[in-house]
């Protein structure tokens, strides 16, 4: 058995903390090479005392010197690094083969975007690297002979219900659509009114998974399924109509192919990150995750179609996917502005959507054929959020 050597992009988000996790049952299979994180000193620091990397790389050098110190001070050998481009440097290092891509936001493209262009197998869980930049990514991966391996639940229960040999060809594998499951958040059943006056910590509060706070609002406003669409297109060569959501609130079925001959195939499990993870670390082989046994006696399993009028957010992810070029990229940037405000109390949670659909009016339909049209789209979407956003509240 060939150990694989880790670069963890995100090493102390839920993702990044889930991973450590399932590393650590396998002594031997993996070494730790960089971890990296924004501002969890102790976390970082804990990680490093367990896990032994050669480097840790913090965004924020305040954090960074944080690190340093006390990793020296217990003289545990690891070289602590600050800034983007270190991310960048460790996602592509020569003695790295897998890149765990964590970082929550539009913050972890250039890194992920690094380790596809020299080839790496990525663990994709940032899904914002496909959504703002899913041509350029794709290509990319294509020209290196990278391996793209899905994170999310849902993508990752479509890539095992899928075909080994499918390699983006739906039609000859006979595919017909691909059903993405929503667990509906812990709004499924308010009101309209009711949703639009939620709180922070109403938000937060995810019936089934235990996640970061931002991923945990975009389970709430249903834009993280919509994130998930457009990242199915670019995933699996899908086209638009072909990627279909329907709200299931027991998390049980984490997504299903409908196959052609009227066959659905889908992947079901215990609601546990842990996981997919553990199956994109030891592909092709299936190795333990920790995550207790699926128990389907008693359980009662339901299906709804989504409410498209009390969550507006995902048809605005359609309407991006549809309208192409710089959208996606808009619709991204404005919704991590319009989460960040409203977890910070600036915002309530009624304008996430408004926002982000003044953004798309405003710049949908700039070009999109490089990584500095993407950024640029990015910065312009956050300016314009913001400012609606500080009218919204004044």
């Amino acid at each position: 058995m060939t150990s694989r050597v880790l670069t963890l992009l995100g090493a102390t988000g839920t993702i990044g903390v889930n991973t450590l996790d399932v590393v650590a049952r396998h002594p031997g299979r993996f070494e730790v090479f960089a971890l990296t994180g924004a501002t969890q000193v102790e976390r970082m620091v804990e990680q490093c005392r367990v896990h032994r990397p050669r480097y840790a790389v913090m965004t924020e050098p305040g954090a960074a010197a944080a690190v340093r110190a006390q990793v020296a001070a217990e003289r545990l050998g690891v070289e602590v690094l600050e800034g983007a481009a270190a991310l960048a440097d460790v996602a592509s290092a020569s003695e790295v083969d897998t890149v765990m891509a964590a970082i929550v936001g539009a913050a972890g493209l250039p890194a992920t975007l690094a380790a596809a262009q020299v080839g790496k197998r990525i663990l994709l869980a940032n899904k914002e690297t496909l959504v703002v930049s899913g041509q350029l990514f794709m290509d990319a991966v294509a020209a290196s002979g990278a391996e793209l391996l899905p994170i999310d639940s849902e993508h990752n229960a479509i890539f095992q219900a899928l075909p080994r040999d499918c390699c983006g060809d739906l039609a000859g594998a006979g595919v017909n659509a691909l059903w993405l499951t929503a667990s509906g958040g812990p709004f499924r059943t308010l009101s309209a009114e009711a949703i639009a006056a939620a709180t922070p910590d109403q938000a937060v509060a995810h019936p089934n998974w235990v996640m970061g706070k931002k991923i945990s609002v975009d389970s709430a406003s249903l834009m993280n399924k919509g994130l998930e669409v457009i990242e199915a297109r670019w995933l699996f060569n899908a086209r638009p109509e072909q990627i279909r959501v329907l709200v299931h609130p027991q998390s049980i079925v984490h997504s299903m192919v409908e196959y052609i001959d009227g066959s659905v195939i889908a992947q079901m499990g215990t609601p546990d990150m842990r996981t997919p993870i553990a199956y994109a670390l030891g592909f092709p082989e299936r190795i333990d995750a920790g995550v207790p046994m699926l128990e389907l006696m008693g359980r009662q399993l339901t299906f709804e179609a989504p409410d498209t009028r009390r969550f507006p957010c995902l048809q605005l992810a359609f309407d991006a996917l549809a309208a192409g070029g710089n959208a996606a990229a808009v619709l991204n940037a404005a919704n991590e502005v319009a989460v960040a405000r409203f977890l910070d109390g600036a915002a309530p949670f009624g304008a996430i959507a408004a926002s982000i659909a003044h953004a798309l009016d405003t710049l949908a339909g700039g070009p999109a054929a490089t990584l500095d049209d993407l950024l640029e789209s990015d910065r312009a979407a956050r300016r314009i959020a913001d400012a609606f956003l500080g009218a919204v509240h004044a």
